[in-house]
């Protein structure tokens, strides 16, 4: 086990972009450029638009905030969309929009219409802490959103104040019943779960399914840099559901998708359903089908993985669709197995989440 952690730690250490050419020249002649040397096919594309936020999660960031790149080195929307085409072109049908809060982006209803506009795309999906998304989720739907997740982490305003470092609660609450009268079903609602902090309302998020099409997703507590992670504060997938149980004897599980991150479970006679992402406790490598591209242009093959290639310095450079696709090809090539133990991960230089993209 101890080789295999320096086997990954190793793994994780930054090259630069002409070894990734030279491992796309390397790669079996007629491999398509999203599949990389485990068989694995990527169709999931996440593109976080901003790494500003009007929250200020505590396991997203650090009390003190994070360093933010300036404008100008942030994609540009024809720069998105340029990048979101090449994907799509080579198999990409699922775009998430992440940020950051991709709500305070300016041009994001714009950013929208244009990628469900592009061949190939069946779902634009957007992951968003809700607290401004009431107002804009009309013309958002209008524009071709067909997919979302909010964040929530409480239900208790004291304590979703604590937890996000901001006011809020109502927002949010409010954004999720907008959702559901503009037929976004399910609408996914994202918990992180931590231990001693929220572990005591799990019984009473699932509540929330009882008559409404929500799909409850649990998240494990994840090490970022700045969120201060520790495996005390961690409640993995087997408590969860062992606590669930203990409310509802007939909590079960359903069957799972092939690309699904979250694994579903469900009461019975209710009407949405519970997730379980489960990162740390089980992970989900050997069936991963997605890529992130950062706010600056970044692209990460895997979330906890601290190699990244600039696409927006290649395209700012100059690059033709073709150097981009061999770019691309070879990063995905040259992803990883799986991530390292969630020990070694907690000691690993990666970005904070929120400049990651979540």
């Amino acid at each position: 086990q101890q080789q295999q952690q320096q086997q990954h730690t190793q793994a994780d250490q930054p090259v630069d972009e002409s070894s990734r050419l030279s491992e796309a020249r390397e790669r079996p002649s007629g491999t398509p450029v999203l599949q990389d040397s485990f068989g694995r096919m990527h169709s999931y594309l996440r593109i976080s638009l901003t790494e500003r936020c009007n929250l200020r999660c505590k396991y997203c960031m650090p009390a003190e905030g994070v360093p933010l790149s300036p404008a100008g080195s942030l994609l540009t929307t024809e720069e998105i969309i340029r990048v979101a085409r090449l994907f799509a072109a080579q198999g990409v049908t699922k775009i998430r929009l992440t940020g950051g809060e991709p709500t305070v982006r300016k041009d994001l209803v714009a950013i929208v219409e244009q990628l469900a506009q592009i061949p190939g795309i069946s779902t634009v999906a957007m992951t968003t802490n809700g607290i401004a998304l009431a107002r804009m989720l009309p013309e958002l739907r209008r524009a071709g959103l067909t997919a979302l997740n909010i964040s929530l982490d409480s239900l208790q305003a004291d304590r979703f104040a604590s937890i996000t470092r901001r006011p809020g609660l109502e927002h949010v609450r409010r954004s999720i019943e907008q959702a559901l009268a503009l037929g976004f079903a399910p609408v996914k609602i994202n918990c992180v779960v931590l231990k001693g902090v929220n572990d005591d309302e799990l019984v009473d998020f699932v509540d929330l399914a009882r008559e409404r099409p929500l799909d409850i997703r649990f998240i494990e507590y994840m090490p970022f840099d700045g969120n201060k992670w520790s495996r005390d504060k961690l409640v993995p997938y087997a408590d969860m559901v062992a606590r669930i149980q203990s409310r509802y004897p007939g909590f079960s599980a359903l069957a799972i998708g092939p690309n699904d991150t979250s694994k579903p479970w469900a009461v019975p006679g209710h009407i949405g359903t519970v997730g379980f992402v489960t990162s740390m406790s089980e992970h989900f490598c050997g069936s991963c089908n997605r890529l992130r591209i950062t706010a600056d242009g970044s692209l990460k093959v895997c979330l906890f993985g601290n190699k990244e290639i600039s696409l927006r310095d290649a395209i700012r450079a100059g690059a033709s669709d073709d150097s981009l696709r061999d770019l691309i090809s070879g990063a995905v090539y040259g992803k990883k197995k799986q991530h390292a133990g969630m020990d070694v991960l907690s000691h690993m230089k990666n970005r904070p989440m929120i400049l990651i993209g979540g």
